[in-house]
């Protein structure tokens, strides 16, 4: 079945949502749990972790800028300013979900990023997303766990 011409354009204009998102994610949430990581101490997460979050802030900047010229070379004028006006009113209106003290956000990080952690009880921990059972771990560890695990502000998703 072929699909109408706005249904395809509205699906491309998805996937950079979707990629945006990624990207806002990896600066928000992702570089500051690598750094508290990193700062608990050394032998908490790999150093492919920061590797592997360079490599996907890279993609994540080549896509966002590539769609970002497409938009800006063949759209017409209103067309990309409502197009930059609807990213700017979804930034805003989002700014207070941003970073890792959501606690939807940073499961997400644990989901991700649970494969760069040598210890396999926390690495089960984050994995499952089990945040009181990480607390444990990491006092048994004789870690902080203030350092690692925030305060969450908001419980739920955005």
């Amino acid at each position: 079945m072929l699909r109408k011409r706005g249904e395809r354009e509205l699906s491309w204009l998805s996937w950079f949502f979707v990629f945006l998102r990624q990207l806002i994610f990896s600066f928000t949430t992702t570089l500051p749990m690598i750094r508290r990581f990193n700062k608990a101490g050394p032998e908490l997460i790999s150093v492919n972790a920061r590797r592997f979050m360079i490599l996907s802030m890279v993609v994540w900047v080549l896509i966002c800028g590539g769609t970002a010229y497409l938009v800006i070379h063949f759209a017409k004028l209103y067309l990309w300013l409502s197009f930059l006006g609807g990213a700017v009113v979804g930034v805003l209106s989002f700014i207070t979900r941003y970073g890792p003290y959501t606690e939807s956000n940073f499961k997400d990080f644990c989901a991700a990023y649970y494969r760069f952690v040598p210890d396999d009880e926390l690495r089960t921990d984050m994995y499952n997303a089990k945040i009181s059972q990480m607390k444990v771990r990491l006092d048994e560890m004789g870690v902080d766990k203030s350092i690692i695990i925030p305060e969450f502000k908001h419980k739920t998703k955005y």
